[in-house]
């Protein structure tokens, strides 16, 4: 009888992955770092893009409402006419919003992530840190401080002159003059259709504001920071 091969042992441990160095860790945080750099420029372009056509389709829409009102003698078509296009202006302005608040949200995603990077490039090599301007913890502290380099800057200067507070006083605005509007043409009193449309406008501000520092508060609730303030700040 032949004899059995004999066994060939257990199996060798698979050889553990070579550590990187340096060097190649500076090498992928960079590219990722400059992926993310341009990835925020491209939002950026795109929404100020989207800003501007809302505001250009608006004026040329009222333009119109103003031309055709004084050829019509502002007739009952006319007001039919003007409440259409307020409607229009409206929806587009409450699309440009809801894109304008995505990209808020965005871009707080893209300054986390970068000062995630850079929290790397100072494990790396602590003697840069000094020189780093903007934040690298990616905690809410750090996140202001890549926002604003020089401090100082309160919450509410922040906030009243962001795009969202922009588009929000926009879009109230627009949907004052279209409930005003839709009350008159029904012959309501002018002080009480200019009252609900304030109503209407104020409640369509808080509501959005409300709705923003919600969402802003989500992210720091559901993102759990690697590298927090470390007593940078």
């Amino acid at each position: 009888m032949s004899e059995d091969p004999p066994s060939a042992g257990p199996e060798p441990p698979a050889a553990s992955q070579p550590e990187l160095s340096p060097s190649v860790r500076a090498q992928l945080l960079a590219t990722e770092h400059w992926s993310l750099l341009a990835s925020r420029s491209t939002t950026q372009g795109e929404v100020l893009t989207r800003i501007s056509m809302f505001l250009t389709f608006t004026s040329a829409s009222l333009l119109s409402v103003a031309l055709v009102g004084n050829a019509t003698q502002f007739s009952d078509a006319f007001r039919a006419f003007a409440l259409t296009i307020l409607s229009i202006d409206v929806v587009v302005g409450l699309l440009t919003h809801i894109r304008v608040m995505s990209v808020g949200m965005e871009d707080l995603m893209y300054v986390i992530a970068m000062n995630r990077l850079r929290a790397a490039y100072v494990d790396l090599d602590p003697g840069v840190a000094p020189y780093l301007m903007a934040g690298y913890s990616d905690d809410e502290e750090g996140a202001k401080k890549t926002y604003y380099f020089l401090g100082g800057r309160t919450n509410f200067s922040q906030v009243a002159g962001s795009s969202m507070v922009f588009m929000g006083t926009v879009n109230a605005a627009l949907i004052a003059l279209l409930v005003g509007s839709a009350l008159l043409t029904f012959a309501v009193p002018v002080p009480a259709a200019v009252s609900v449309a304030v109503v209407a406008a104020l409640a369509f501000f808080t509501t959005s504001l409300a709705r923003g520092r919600r969402r802003y508060l989500d992210v720091w609730k559901n993102n759990q920071p690697i590298f927090p303030g470390r007593g940078l700040y």
